[in-house]
């Protein structure tokens, strides 16, 4: 899993029943929304991100409707088991075949 895509998954579960524009998750990320949105639709695809449009009455602003983001039930322990895997493999140490020095 890319450190973009733990990024994204990290302020979806901050808070899980919230609801994120792709803008706003890039803002918090610092990545842009060119590559949060493929990454959405990977999560949305595996079923691990919901994803609707803002209801808005017609004519209330002049921007169109934007899509809103979160977590799903079942994304919500697969996201956290995937980030402690990612976690424990990007942290542990190195085996001794590939240690320092060694060929």
């Amino acid at each position: 899993m890319t450190r973009t895509t733990q990024a994204v998954l990290r302020v979806l579960l901050e808070d899980p029943a919230a609801r994120r524009f792709g803008l706003e998750i890039a803002a918090v990320t610092g990545l842009p929304s060119g590559a949060i949105h493929p990454i959405l639709a990977r999560l949305e695809n595996l079923g691990w991100v919901q994803s609707g449009w803002e209801d808005v009455e017609p004519g209330a602003t002049e921007r169109p409707r934007r899509r809103q983001y979160r977590v799903s039930e079942d994304g919500r322990t697969a996201a956290r088991v995937a980030l402690a895997e990612a976690h424990r493999t990007r942290t542990a140490p190195l085996s001794r075949r590939w240690a320092v020095g060694e060929a």
